[in-house]
């Protein structure tokens, strides 16, 4: 494996793998790679001639009082995973070449599809994955970029982005990783303590339960709802930040359950912020 961190550098290899007819895939991550990361590192590798993994923890995308600076970071450990995984490329840029002085290029969305879930509680959060996510579009040139369904409304909101702006590649969602007690896989999970982990597994539960509910036969969006936090509110230590059913297509807000629904959720267990979510079609 290759590790690249110049975007010049980087824009001449992805070039020529296209001269020679290769399909490229790119895994776009922010480092401290778990298994969630490495299942698209190998659907990648299934479906590509050559993978890229990009390794950025990108500022913009943090808000004020976030984590940026206490963010896991473990290169090396990265690095050995990833050789392990076939990986062609690390891509590793820097803050200062993504963003010199002088940078002053953004790329807005706008509408229902940010202004609620993750979007309405970190404002500006989408601006700067959207911006971020671009600018690797633009130097890695994939064909196919991969992204985890665990982050669904950011992959929601990068598919509209890859039609709207004509972007010449393909979104591949890839399955929820989950520990073999059903917590999501996070990069963040190392932030909870033994208890917080413990308590951390309400999350999964609700969402069961209201997959349960919808299959036998309830359609209300309240309802479920207020089955939801009951659940959650049953840890003493978890916070709410939001508890969301809409489409799943394209977020929309629904009354009542029909199709194929997101049911997404966002709660804090001390100062560790987890989201995760369940897609059921009815």
């Amino acid at each position: 494996m290759q590790v690249i961190s110049n975007i010049q550098e980087m824009q001449q290899w992805s070039r020529q793998k296209r001269l020679q007819g290769l399909t490229i895939g790119l895994v776009p991550t922010m480092g401290y790679l778990h298994a969630g990361h490495l299942s698209l590192v190998r659907t990648a590798r299934q479906q590509c001639d050559v993978v890229i993994v990009s390794l950025f923890v990108n500022p913009m995308q943090f808000g004020a009082g976030e984590d940026f600076e206490e963010y896991p970071r473990d290169i090396s450990r990265d690095k050995d995973l990833l050789e392990n995984e076939k990986a062609d490329i690390l891509f590793t840029p820097q803050a200062r070449d993504m963003y010199p002085p002088g940078y002053s290029f953004l790329v807005e969305t706008e509408g229902e599809i940010t202004g609620k879930m993750c979007g309405a509680s970190r404002p500006g959060h989408f601006r700067g994955v959207t911006t971020v996510v671009s600018k690797l579009f633009n130097i890695c040139g994939p064909d196919k970029a991969y992204f985890g369904q665990k982050d669904a409304q950011q992959v929601t909101i990068l598919e509209k982005m890859v039609k709207d702006l004509n972007f010449p590649l393909e979104i591949i969602r890839v399955p929820i990783v989950r520990e073999p007690d059903g917590l999501a896989m996070s990069s963040r999970n190392v932030y909870l303590g033994s208890e917080e982990r413990r308590e951390a597994l309400v999350l999964y539960r609700s969402l069961q339960a209201a997959a349960e509910a919808i299959r036998d036969g309830e359609k209300s969006v309240e309802e479920l709802k207020r089955t939801i936090i009951a659940i959650i509110n049953s840890s003493p230590q978890a916070q709410i930040d939001y508890v969301e059913i809409n489409r799943a297509d394209d977020l929309s807000s629904i009354d009542r359950i029909e199709g194929t629904v997101l049911i997404a959720l966002a709660v804090k267990f001390g100062t560790t912020r987890l989201i995760d979510n369940l897609i059921v079609e009815v």
